[in-house]
């Protein structure tokens, strides 16, 4: 593959037999998990790469057009006039980094997916129509955008992929409602969603960290 990526990337244990590529939300950049790892647990199981990509540089709307780190446009808050071109272009760069892990040896059902905020909304937008299987997806503090479009571009071969969703009940960025209703929209589809709440805002907490852990463990052993 001769695109080159611009990541971070942090392995836990000798030679990776899995990955988890995480995408981080509006503004920050590939550090922003980093040390979320350590707290994970996760030294006593398989070998893992996490892959912290930045998302490119782009003026933002709801900033007044001030460029920022960001996977698509925010045009406004609460989910009306989304920016679909964003949003699949930055799914095609996530299924790119897939490839990339699977040249490096890793199978695609050893790999999740990970998203916070905006990097949540393609971490979900692409896991549900990558045509090979995937070991699940962690949505923190997001919602499913292009729900319309999902009837009839979900991947068969992730029709059962597990989901690891999280958000706070004082989220004043992505309103609760609206978390809960892509929750139901994937359960209705016959996702497997594993739904975590918590009394925070948008953020993660440590309880939150202990339960993605214990999912990974799970999801990778």
């Amino acid at each position: 593959m001769d695109r080159e990526f611009d990541t971070i990337e942090l392995e836990v244990g000798g030679t990776p037999t899995a990955a988890v590529i995480w995408l981080h939300g509006l503004g920050a950049d590939a550090n922003d998990f980093v040390p979320i790892v350590p707290m994970l647990g996760l030294d006593a199981g398989p070998a893992i790469r996490f892959v912290f990509p930045n998302a490119p540089v782009r003026p933002v709307t709801i900033n007044g057009g001030m460029p920022m780190r960001a996977w698509f446009d925010i045009r406004e808050l609460g989910g009306r006039n989304i920016d679909e071109a964003g949003i699949r272009a930055a799914g095609d760069t996530l299924d790119a980094l897939v490839e990339r892990e699977v040249e490096r040896g890793i199978a695609t059902s050893r790999i999740v997916l990970a998203g916070f905020s905006q990097g949540g909304v393609i971490a979900l937008h692409a896991g549900l129509r990558f045509p090979r299987p995937l070991a699940g997806i962690l949505a923190l503090s997001t919602f499913l955008a292009l729900a319309d479009s999902l009837p009839g571009e979900a991947s068969e071969a992730n029709r059962l992929i597990p989901v690891f969703m999280a958000h706070g009940h004082h989220d004043e960025m992505i309103g609760a409602e609206r978390a809960l209703r892509s929750r139901d929209l994937l359960i209705d589809a016959g996702y497997p969603v594993a739904w975590h709440d918590y009394p925070m805002g948008h953020e993660v907490c440590i309880e939150e960290i202990n339960a993605m852990g214990a999912w990974l463990a799970q999801r990778l052993a």
